[in-house]
């Protein structure tokens, strides 16, 4: 066997749709677009237009406002915590940040940072460094004898 006599399995490739070649070849006259009319022609748009009825995405009222450059933060709970410390994916005597959770596995990526959150229980004292935290997993953390270690809030400036 030499390159040049390789080929595909029969049916492995299968061949464009030739239309608008003849009756014969069972997509000819129309092409298989049907017959007449505004979507029987080339460059046709009308997803939405309902014959002039007012259509429904504009019917329906616009509600609420995203900030564009909103921050987008991680959400870890704390009984993932305990779970990944139970199963030595994190250290417990060292500093626990954003760095050493994506290591362990319980996020693809930090995003702006990471928000602790108190579903589940921690019993291991542990020290966490987070981007933000509810009030209610800093007080199971210190609890357990850990502490949480949150970034300084910005000073508002006088105007």
């Amino acid at each position: 066997m030499r390159l040049n006599q390789i080929s595909d399995n029969p049916g492995a490739r299968k061949g464009r749709m030739r239309v608008g070649r003849g009756i014969g070849s069972g997509k000819g006259k129309t092409a298989g677009r049907g017959v007449k009319g505004q979507k029987s022609r080339t460059g046709v748009a009308i997803k939405g237009f309902e014959g002039g009825q007012m259509p429904l995405y504009r019917r329906i009222p616009k509600r609420g406002f995203r900030p564009p450059h909103q921050k987008s933060y991680q959400v870890v709970n704390l009984g993932t915590l305990q779970k990944a410390i139970d199963d030595k994916k994190l250290d417990a005597a060292k500093v626990i940040d954003a760095e050493a959770m994506l290591a362990a596995g319980l996020f693809k990526n930090a995003a702006d940072g990471v928000r602790l959150l108190g579903k589940g229980e921690i019993k291991t004292k542990i020290e966490v460094k987070v981007a933000g935290a509810s009030a209610s997993a800093i007080a199971a953390v210190e609890k357990a004898g850990g502490k949480v270690e949150l970034p300084p809030k910005p000073v508002a400036e006088a105007a």
